[in-house]
């Protein structure tokens, strides 16, 4: 029988897997408002701002916590885990875009500054799926495959919340546009 600390690691790959449905949730809920050009000013602001900070919190606690407990447990994910890493760099980079262009877009709310956004979201979110789809199969085999005796630090199980908001990102619910169609995962 496995440990309650086994269960825990086999459930991270269902874990992850919820985060990533969450997050294409909220990308899609802002796509679909910006496709009816219905944000405006601090609406827009505040929604791709609370987009890039749940996306770029669940990055941050992967790299510092589940890829380097991985890492202690699976030396041999290395070659994996960096090829993450650079995906979040590079998923980094067109958040920090989507940030620039939400902020000028508030300052001169125009239909071509929302195409623009809508047009940088969609490069996003063609990044998003490749490394979401890639890390699900590449971390859920290795996670799933982990011995129970493993001591994993509960920080490691938490890597979808951010302690400056003091709320868990992957399960929200809020946004401008309203509740997602068919509800939350």
């Amino acid at each position: 029988m496995a440990s309650r600390n086994g269960d825990r690691v086999t459930a991270l790959s269902r874990q992850l897997s919820q985060a990533h449905r969450e997050l294409r949730r909220r990308i899609d809920d802002l796509r679909t408002g910006l496709s009816q050009d219905r944000p405006a000013g601090d609406a827009l602001v505040t929604h791709c701002l609370a987009f890039c900070s749940a996306l770029a919190s669940h990055h941050e606690g992967e790299d510092v916590g589940l890829f380097a407990q991985l890492l202690r447990e699976r030396p041999d994910m290395a070659p994996t885990v960096a090829k993450l890493v650079e995906d979040h760099g590079l998923i980094s980079a067109l958040l920090a875009r989507v940030r620039q262009l939400a902020a000028a877009s508030a300052a001169s709310p125009v239909p071509a500054a929302l195409a623009e956004i809508r047009r940088e979201l969609d490069g996003l979110v063609a990044v998003m799926e490749s490394h979401f789809a890639y890390e699900e199969r590449a971390l859920g085999r290795a996670l799933d495959g982990l011995a129970p005796e493993g001591g994993w630090p509960d920080a490691v199980f938490r890597f979808g919340t951010d302690s400056r908001f003091g709320t868990d990102l992957r399960f929200g619910t809020d946004s401008p546009f309203g509740a997602a169609p068919g509800g939350a995962d």
